[in-house]
């Protein structure tokens, strides 16, 4: 006998308040341990997808060079 089938066989012989409180202790499992709605293969493919997609972006800056990080910032934050 399965795991479900001996829960089904303990809460046929319950009153129906007490099934009823059993039936949404399962419910609140079922969504505190419910399954990712997009499976991780799917997430992991639109990630791919995002960095292929961000490797192809250029930046046309017009010449202009690109700052110095250190200029950006002033001599109290050193």
């Amino acid at each position: 006998m399965t795991l479900a089938e001996t829960i089904y066989q303990h809460s046929v012989s319950l009153p129906e308040a007490a099934a009823r409180e059993v039936l949404d202790f399962i419910e609140f499992l079922e969504q505190r341990h419910g399954q990712p709605t997009t499976p991780m293969a799917d997430d992991a493919e639109k990630r791919q997808a995002a960095l292929a997609h961000i490797a192809t972006v250029r930046v046309n800056w017009h010449g202009k060079p690109i700052a110095d990080r250190d200029a950006l910032y002033d001599d109290a934050r050193r």
